[in-house]
C-alpha cells in the first residue's frame, strides 16, 4: 500500500470531496451542523485549520454570516473551491501548512478544525496546539472535530503501520503524507490540556467522528 503526499492526495480528490465527506464518512454530515451550533454566536474572528472546501463554514455562515474567517490549508485546489462557494464572505485564505504559519497572539475569538488532525504525531499536535492557544483571546474556544478511536491498541496499530509504510517508501517522518493516525479521545484531550488549554472535553460523538471543545 503506497501513500501520497498530503497536498497531492487532496488535489486529486477535490471534485468528489464534499460528497464523500457528507455521504460516506459516518457522522460527518451531522457533525458539520453540530460544530456550527457549538461555535459561540458572537464569534467575530475565526481561525479554521485545514479548512479545505469549507464544509464546516457552509454551516457556520448560515448562523453567523458576517464572521471574519482566516482559513489555512495545504491544498490550493480546495481553497479555490471554497472561494467559489462563498465569494461574498469575509475570507482570508492561506495556502500553507498550519504547522509553519504564524497565527499571531491573542487574535481570534474562536478556532475550529474538522477531520484534519488525525494525520499527525502527538509531538506535532502538541506544538501546534500550544501555538494555537497563544493565538486565541482569553476565554476563547477551540472546537475540534476529528476521527478518534476508543482504545490505545487501535491508536498504536495505526501509528505502527504509518511508520512501517514510511520506512518502506523511504519517507522522512517530517514530511506530510496522507495516512490516518487517529488518537484516542483521552490522548487528544491530554494533548490539548498539556499545550495550555484550561479544559478540554468531548461533547459529541457519532461512530468515530468526535467533537472536543478546548477552553483557553
Amino acid at each position: 500500500m503506497g501513500i501520497e503526499k498530503m497536498s497531492d492526495f487532496f488535489t486529486a480528490r477535490v471534485e468528489g470531496y464534499d460528497e464523500h465527506m457528507l455521504n460516506e464518512v459516518e457522522g460527518c454530515r451531522e457533525a458539520y451542523i453540530k460544530l456550527a451550533e457549538l461555535l459561540p454566536k458572537d464569534t467575530a474572528e475565526l481561525l479554521d485549520l485545514g479548512c479545505g472546501t469549507g464544509l464546516e463554514l457552509d454551516e457556520i455562515f448560515k448562523i453567523n454570516p458576517t464572521v471574519r474567517v482566516t482559513g489555512i490549508d495545504l491544498t490550493e485546489a480546495m481553497l479555490d473551491k471554497l472561494k467559489q462557494k462563498h465569494p461574498d464572505k469575509n475570507l482570508t485564505l492561506i495556502n500553507a501548512s498550519y504547522f509553519n504559519y504564524d497565527f499571531g497572539i491573542y487574535k481570534y475569538d474562536a478556532a475550529v478544525s474538522f477531520q484534519t488532525m488525525h494525520h499527525f504525531s502527538h509531538k506535532d499536535k502538541l506544538d501546534l496546539y500550544s501555538k494555537l492557544c497563544d493565538s486565541l483571546k482569553d476565554g476563547a474556544q477551540y472546537i475540534e472535530c476529528d476521527y478518534m478511536v476508543e482504545n490505545q491498541e487501535e491508536e498504536d496499530f495505526y501509528y505502527r503501520e504509518n511508520r512501517r509504510i514510511r520506512e518502506e517508501q523511504g519517507i522522512g517522518q517530517g514530511e506530510f503524507y496522507h495516512y490516518d493516525t487517529p488518537c484516542t479521545i483521552d490522548n487528544q484531550i491530554k494533548l490539548l490540556v498539556e499545550s495550555g488549554f484550561k479544559t478540554a472535553k468531548m461533547v459529541w460523538r457519532v461512530e468515530n467522528t468526535t467533537i472536543i471543545i478546548a477552553q483557553k
